[in-house]
């Protein structure tokens, strides 16, 4: 349903929705059924750019794709690193938060930055700035994915 062409920065929810339906080829009917709505409320879906959590949830299920994958790579990829003034005094709890995170990256955030760097759209030094990828890290997927720059 994402292709790596996806922006993950800026994303419409009820369009990708509406293209999940279109790809599974879902009836309307089924669709009100599953909802328990009508029509009009699901063309509404479509044109929402975002969705209250429980109706994505409900879409995830009935289209059999996680929709709050792309939220977590949003996140990955473009929420603010913390500061090294803001960690002096860490406590524990935070500092397992943060090697929790060493090893979210997706197979779709990794096509994705890979893409980028192929394209020439950023280059390796602007890719470590903005997302807080380890040199180390994009180093691993370009050999691992064999990808040139």
């Amino acid at each position: 349903m994402v292709k790596n062409k996806f922006n993950f920065k800026i994303f419409h929810l009820g369009n990708l929705v509406q293209q999940g339906v279109l790809e599974k080829g879902l009836e309307m009917s089924h669709i009100c059924s599953f909802f328990s709505c009508t029509r009009d409320e699901i063309m509404s879906m479509y044109e929402a750019e975002t969705l209250d959590s429980e109706v994505v949830l409900k879409w995830s299920l009935l289209l059999q794709y996680d929709f709050f994958r792309i939220y977590s790579e949003h996140l990955i990829l473009y929420a603010p690193k913390a500061s090294a003034d803001k960690n002096k005094g860490v406590n524990l709890k935070s500092v397992q938060i943060s090697q929790f995170r060493k090893n979210i990256y997706t197979k779709g955030i990794i096509d994705f930055v890979l893409e980028i760097m192929e394209t020439g759209e950023k280059n390796a030094v602007e890719i470590i700035k903005e997302y807080g990828i380890p040199k180390s890290t994009l180093n691993k997927w370009k050999d691992k994915y064999k990808v040139s720059t």
